[in-house]
């Protein structure tokens, strides 16, 4: 009965089966095979655009050679304050771009506001060459807090970026984009470049696979010598044709919308059975759900077998995620448990 990460989810099966077709013969190494080729059209299908696809083993990666990739070093990435970016990658945007800013900006329920982005960018500038220059605005898609930036929120924050001075890049953090998508029930081109993002993080881990993800890029000039710099951050997998065939798996036949169709369910199950019970923090808007228990009620549940994280910070706030493997028996004890730890 495991709520504590969808990274702590099994692979999906169909997933799994395409490793093991992958493992017979030989491909050619470095993303010169097949696998990898065909990833690159079936996105660029996907997104109805032209892409370069950069297959890789972690979303850190993705995030910090996107960064990288659009950012100096004397840059400034705009980003929410609880972003992944700024609060779980160990400094690893930074080390990549040779030393860019991370500016971290507050917004309610884990995402940025147009007023704030721009309050923040017409700030900038009278120090002329004494400050870092604004390069990149991050936003992450679903947020740290379990929320969603509808297709208008992103457009409207990246005319913000694009029409300032600055003309900052946009970037998208992913790694739960699959959930976002499935719950806007929106293209993929319409939350992506048709909304002004120029880089994509995107995420298959938490949502099925082992170990794949991806930074999709859809403006060429955010594209040269991207493969260099992959190289360079000791990022360029040998046997790719193990991630790209993970990654073609999950987007075959829509799985990837099937399984973020079902933790998000899970999570808006939950939330409906609870939501008259306990105070949630944010608005349960994809598969992850913030709430606030007596911390008698947090030992009861602990102790009944249930795996989640206790907010770092606090003791009476916990995360619940929900996952493609999530049960729906094991959402309904959580229920039963939780009323009786209430009660």
């Amino acid at each position: 009965m495991n709520f504590r990460s969808d990274n702590e989810a099994p692979v999906a099966e169909p997933i799994m089966q395409a490793l093991l077709e992958a493992n017979q013969g030989f491909a050619e190494s470095y993303g010169y095979d097949h696998y990898t080729e065909m990833l690159e059209k079936r996105l660029t299908d996907i997104f109805e655009h032209w892409v370069a696809v950069i297959p890789l083993t972690t979303g850190t990666a993705a995030n910090a050679l996107a960064v990288a990739q659009c950012t100096p070093p004397y840059g400034a990435v705009y980003c929410h304050e609880n972003a992944h970016l700024n609060k779980d990658e160990c400094g690893a945007p930074e080390f990549y771009s040779a030393g860019a800013k991370l500016v971290d900006l507050p917004g309610e329920h884990g995402k940025l506001s147009p007023e704030i982005l721009q309050k923040a960018l017409a700030a900038t500038g009278a120090h002329g060459e004494h400050e870092n220059r604004p390069s990149c605005l991050s936003l992450t898609q679903s947020t740290e807090a379990g929320t969603i930036y509808t297709v208008d929120e992103i457009r409207t924050l990246t005319e913000v970026a694009k029409q300032s001075p600055w003309q900052l890049a946009c970037h998208m953090d992913g790694s739960r984009f699959a959930n976002a998508l499935a719950a806007l029930k929106c293209a993929p081109a319409e939350m992506t470049w048709k909304s002004g993002i120029d880089l994509l993080s995107l995420g298959a881990t938490k949502n099925g696979a082992m170990l794949a993800e991806a930074l999709v890029i859809f403006n060429p000039d955010y594209a040269t010598e991207i493969k260099r710099r992959r190289k360079r951050a000791g990022q360029l997998v040998s046997k790719m044709r193990f991630i790209s065939a993970q990654m073609l798996a999950w987007l075959k036949d829509d799985l990837w919308l099937q399984l973020a169709t079902h933790a998000n369910s899970m999570a808006a199950g939950f939330y409906r059975e609870m939501q008259s019970r306990v105070e949630f923090l944010f608005p349960v808007q994809a598969n992850e759900a913030f709430l606030r228990l007596p911390e008698t009620a947090i030992a009861e549940l602990q102790q009944a077998g249930f795996a989640f994280h206790v907010w770092p910070g606090s003791t009476d706030v916990i995360r619940l995620v929900f996952s493609h493997a999530t049960r729906p028996e094991d959402c309904a004890a959580l229920v039963t448990h939780m009323n009786r730890a209430l009660a």
